[in-house]
């Protein structure tokens, strides 16, 4: 097994690399920071991902990605769509702070899609199943 410092270093210079070649960013995002991207490769679970994505080998890569998402979207990506339900006070929330950001309501979601996510703030079924039973 790879030590980590060295793991950091593989990912940092494969993604200088990539970088360095003016990849659009959903290329850069997908062979990065995808499903099957070197960093999910790396580091496979919760526990090391939330590790890794508090390190500046991390920080480097997502200011890459801002970086390339500053430049016009590729016309020819596969794209789907989600749809959540938010209250509405949320979504005006969001749609003034996009507007002070001078951007889209899409761009500032999928910004925050991007960010990391402490695990304690995300409420799970399981959670959800014991408030129900009363534990």
């Amino acid at each position: 097994m790879m030590p980590v410092s060295e793991k950091h270093e593989e990912i940092k210079s494969a993604i200088e690399k990539l970088f360095a070649t003016n990849p659009d960013w959903v290329k850069f995002y997908r062979e990065v920071m995808g499903l099957h991207g070197l960093i999910r490769q790396a580091f496979p679970t919760l526990e090391v991902m939330a590790k890794f994505e508090q390190t500046e080998t991390y920080s480097q890569a997502h200011r890459m990605l801002t970086e390339l998402r500053r430049l016009p979207s590729p016309k020819d990506v596969d794209t789907r769509v989600i749809t959540i339900r938010v209250p509405k006070s949320m979504h005006e929330s969001l749609r003034i702070e996009a507007h002070e950001y001078h951007t889209t309501m899409n761009k500032l979601c999928i910004s925050k899609l991007l960010q990391f996510i402490d695990t304690e703030n995300v409420p799970t079924a399981i959670e959800e199943k014991k408030a129900e039973v009363g534990l």
